[in-house]
């Protein structure tokens, strides 16, 4: 299961990345993904069965037998998305240690711009199938 679809962690407390997963799940109309949260069980499993680094806290992509982080982890996300928004990849042309530090800014200041849940989300009945 885990090498035949891509595999979204996500911090389940973060509204960014809630709002990111809700994004996701509406315009991923082959049910590519699956999600869980970083702080979930798989989520931890995950984590350290490709040894990803404990302060990375924000969207993780595993596809395959790699993982993906910071802002590749994100345009390798939008591959997956409808055509239209696909004119993101453009963002390739912005060379990686740019691209990694715009979003490791926006990741380290997340809570004070976007807030913070209480606890993490849970899917719907319509998207249970999609979590792990």
């Amino acid at each position: 299961m885990e090498n035949s679809r891509g595999i979204i962690l996500f911090d389940g407390v973060c509204n960014l990345c809630n709002k990111g997963v809700d994004f996701i799940i509406k315009r991923d109309k082959n049910r590519y993904f699956y999600y869980t949260s970083l702080q979930s069980e798989k989520g931890q499993e995950l984590k350290r069965k490709y040894q990803i680094s404990e302060q990375t806290d924000s969207m993780i992509l595993i596809e395959g037998d790699c993982a993906f982080t910071h802002a590749d982890a994100i345009l390798r996300i939008v591959r997956n998305l409808p055509l239209r928004w696909r004119i993101f990849l453009v963002a390739y042309l912005i060379p990686p240690t740019w691209r990694n530090r715009l979003y490791q800014f926006i990741a380290r200041h997340r809570f004070r711009f976007f807030g913070k849940k209480d606890s993490c989300r849970l899917p719907t009945p319509e998207e249970r199938a999609q979590f792990l």
